[in-house]
């Protein structure tokens, strides 16, 4: 299953090229949806985002997708993800924190999402666009310590379509040249890479952190 999903995510260009030649304009409902759950419940962190917007983008430069609608559908799709998944945090509330582990849901992510509101305030609503994981935990957690809702929704839209805009456009200019459209999947794999590398810098300094003696 782990091989089919990796092939997959690296054949994500192909399968939906393949998808808008066989079904057309359904393509923007299937972009739509993808957005809207990867961003809107808290259990499917790791549906592709970044590479998904990016891949668009390159759709619409050599297919019949039109790269404005695709920006208004996602943007749309983001910002009422994240409004959904903040009403699921406030409906659910600080006994998120009693959960145990699953499949669907790590505590640790939690825990990693309150160190970027700890570091960087209600701005990580925009920030968590652009970290794998952070994005789906950002806006469920900011429902669980109640964080006002016009306030949020504000961040939100910023967040949303500085997201969206930004990797469907660079997509759509830059992802038919000759060189990065042979080499996709790589570039795809580099986009992937630089947005979790946030995560990454807090593993190390949490190892760190936790190595180093306590001073009494």
């Amino acid at each position: 299953m782990i091989t089919t999903l990796i092939y997959a995510f690296l054949t994500l260009d192909d399968t939906l090229a393949i998808f808008v030649a066989q079904y057309g304009e359904l393509v923007y409902a299937l972009l739509f949806a993808v957005i809207f759950v990867e961003t809107g419940l808290v259990i499917f962190p790791f549906l592709p985002g970044d590479s998904l917007l990016f891949i668009a983008g390159t759709l619409a430069a050599a297919t019949t997708l039109n790269a404005h609608i695709v920006v208004i559908l996602l943007v749309g799709a983001a910002v009422l993800g994240d409004s959904v998944n903040y009403m699921i945090g406030r409906k659910i509330g600080e006994k998120v924190y009693t959960w145990r582990d699953s499949r669907f849901f790590k505590r640790a992510y939690l825990y990693r999402t309150q160190m970027f509101y700890d570091k960087y305030g209600s701005a990580t609503i925009i920030i968590a666009r652009f970290v794998p994981i952070v994005r789906t935990f950002a806006p469920f957690l900011a429902g669980v310590v109640a964080m006002p809702y016009p306030r949020f929704l504000i961040f939100n839209i910023v967040g949303g379509t500085l997201w969206v805009c930004s990797l469907v456009y660079l997509g759509y200019f830059f992802g038919n040249i000759p060189f990065i459209k042979d080499n996709l999947s790589f570039f795809v794999i580099g986009i992937v890479f630089v947005s979790i590398i946030p995560i990454i810098v807090t593993y190390f300094k949490e190892r760190r952190n936790k190595n180093l003696p306590e001073t009494k």
